[in-house]
């Protein structure tokens, strides 16, 4: 294994573990040396993804956790101190979008459960995670090419994505004195049960397809290198900027 890429004796925080991008992460990074902590809302995915990783030889723990509510996060910190865990890498990865049509029609409920997710969770987990990076450390904020190009029917949840990325620069200049990186990958349409909206909508779909230049989806597996690069010794000096996955989309 190349070293600058050596994750072994690190641990990593994922959340939205439990499928799609998340799970691919996860897999990654413990395939890389890390010690993965799956966490997700439901504990059953997450137990199945981390016994998948211990199957294959790498070191993983289940643990439970709805990055919308700050208790729960609260909660997740507090198991990890019980089994003396302490974080180097926190990939925020969750997300909510509970709502797909026009803002104008969009209720405050569907509005709170994006924002509590998207925003305030990856602030308080981040917080509470750098809190406790003692020797420096790594945190990638999964945001969308939706960042940069505010998707029809989505757009409160493009609004959020964007917020992430100036939370990331935000967050970068805070923690560099304490040797923390934050970063963020913006993916493109991914085939995953979150975009399936989308990705199984064939109107949709092929209206989308055209704008993007390698004329497909991306699968889960083609966003986390990107992850793995910004948590690596290979980006020693990166940090308060993205990286796009998207095939081209932004181009």
């Amino acid at each position: 294994m190349d070293a600058l890429f050596d994750l072994s004796g690190k641990t990593a925080l994922i959340t939205g573990a439990s499928r799609g991008i998340g799970e691919s992460i996860a897999r990654l990074l413990a395939a890389h040396g890390a010690h993965v902590i799956v966490t997700s809302r439901k504990i059953e995915g997450c137990e199945a993804v981390a016994a998948a990783i211990r199957q294959s030889g790498g070191q993983a723990t289940a643990l439970a956790a709805h990055i919308g509510e700050p208790a729960a996060i609260d909660a997740l910190f507090a198991a990890l101190e019980e089994r003396g865990i302490s974080a180097d890498i926190l990939v925020n990865n969750a997300a909510a979008n509970p709502y797909f049509g026009p803002m104008l029609d969009m209720g405050l409920d569907a509005y709170a459960k994006t924002a509590d997710v998207n925003i305030r969770g990856y602030w308080y987990t981040t917080q509470q995670a750098a809190k406790r990076m003692k020797n420096g450390g790594a945190i990638v904020n999964i945001a969308s090419i939706n960042a940069m190009r505010p998707a029809f029917g989505q757009g409160v949840y493009s609004v959020t994505k964007a917020a992430i990325l100036s939370m990331t620069a935000a967050w970068a200049k805070e923690l560099a004195q304490k040797n923390i990186r934050v970063n963020a990958v913006l993916p493109g349409l991914t085939d995953t049960k979150f975009a399936s909206t989308i990705t199984q909508t064939p109107q949709i779909l092929n209206m989308i397809l055209p704008l993007i230049p390698q004329q497909r989806v991306a699968q889960p597996n083609e966003i986390a290198p990107a992850v793995l690069y910004l948590v690596s010794a290979a980006s020693s000096y990166v940090t308060g900027t993205h990286i796009t996955v998207d095939g081209g989309f932004l181009a």
